[in-house]
């Protein structure tokens, strides 16, 4: 077990002293499910498309390596340092994404993916932390000086943000990072009209997406009329809950994931539900509540802007992610195709996740003679 004396002055005990090891164990239960989750649900899917039985366990345990070190690698890093990691990777991702609409890998209809190298990236996964720490640096900075047009450049900067992800289309991320948003401007102070304004502009948005983006709407009119298309997807996902019971079927011992298409990813829940059990899904649900409710609560500790609206808006998205996954396996809302944090397969998804709440661990340390936690 890690054991440090008060009195050691090191990088190590000071970090350990200082990082909030309670929502540092959550993201361990969580990752532990995944591991677990991934080793029932992947198998059958790399056979079925005639990979290797631990094709995707595998690389999902390469993976890992990187996001662990991005974890505690980025947590260990001061406030001022995050913000310059943010905004360096938003640049970054916004070049990405720009490239991937140009030259990027086309998937079911959405140009999300570029190939670098011998890898897959889709540089959506990283702009979202990335996004959460620049529009909070232009909010504090606009708040403690009135003449630096912040919320006008966070505002262009979310625009950009959502033409690239619309342009992919990716309807599910544009929803996050909207949330996101408007989580940061609103506890930034954002007037009353103002949200109103962006209540009507979001479901004008919508309205257009589901008029212009056959794909979107789709989606919409089968969840309102299961007779309007195939809903396989979305009933057999409630079946596997239905199949588990209380306590599931045991590790392994499932039927959902020899015919759901994305069973180890998109459905990866559904796995859940039918293996372990619906007591093993509340306590995958209260994992994640834990994490959100409890980074707020220490965020909420600071004098510092930056670091509330940071961690709010890092929080947000990864709260909501989670919530979209397991709302479109129980089918309360239409089918989107969201990873759930830490638990799915995917690479970009997970070392995404591994950079928020990184970020998150590091802006919610202790730090003492600062005001600050």
């Amino acid at each position: 077990m890690i054991s440090f004396a008060r009195t050691d002055t090191s990088v190590m005990a000071n970090w350990w002293w200082s990082v909030d090891r309670w929502t540092l164990a959550a993201i361990g239960g969580l990752i532990a499910f995944g591991i677990l989750l991934t080793l029932a649900a992947s198998p059958a899917v790399a056979e079925r498309i005639g990979y290797d039985s631990y094709y995707f366990v595998n690389r999902q345990m390469i993976y890992l390596i990187p996001a662990t070190i991005a974890i505690f690698g980025l947590s260990m890093m001061e406030p001022r340092g995050i913000r310059r990691v943010g905004v360096a990777l938003f640049l970054i991702s916004i070049v990405l994404m720009v490239a991937t609409l140009l030259m990027g890998i086309e998937i079911k209809g959405a140009r999300r993916w570029i190939r670098i190298a011998s890898l897959s990236l889709q540089p959506s996964e990283l702009i979202k932390p990335a996004f959460a720490i620049t529009i909070a640096w232009m909010m504090a900075t606009a708040k403690m000086n009135e003449k630096f047009p912040g919320q006008w450049i966070a505002f262009a900067l979310y625009g950009l943000t959502v033409l690239l992800l619309v342009l992919q289309p990716d309807m599910g991320m544009t929803a996050v990072v909207t949330a996101m948003f408007f989580a940061q401007f609103f506890i930034a102070g954002m007037p009353l009209y103002w949200l109103v304004g962006a209540i009507v502009l979001a479901g004008g948005g919508a309205a257009l997406a589901y008029a212009y983006l056959p794909h979107f709407s789709s989606r919409i009119d089968r969840f309102l009329d299961p007779a309007a298309g195939d809903n396989f997807q979305a009933l057999t996902g409630l079946e596997a809950f239905m199949n588990g019971g209380l306590f599931g079927r045991g590790p392994g011992e499932g039927t959902v994931k020899e015919i759901l298409p994305d069973a180890h990813s998109d459905f990866i829940f559904a796995v859940a539900g039918e293996e372990l059990g619906l007591l093993a899904c509340l306590i995958i649900v209260l994992l994640f509540a834990f994490v959100v409710l409890r980074g707020i609560a220490r965020s909420l500790n600071t004098h510092n802007l930056f670091i509330l609206l940071a961690v709010t808006g890092l929080l947000t998205q990864f709260g909501l992610q989670a919530v979209i996954h397991m709302a479109s396996t129980l089918n309360l809302i239409p089918t989107k195709g969201m990873t759930l944090p830490f638990i799915s397969y995917g690479g970009s998804s997970l070392i995404g996740i591994a950079i928020t709440m990184g970020m998150v661990l590091a802006l919610t340390r202790k730090r003492i003679g600062l005001g600050e936690t």
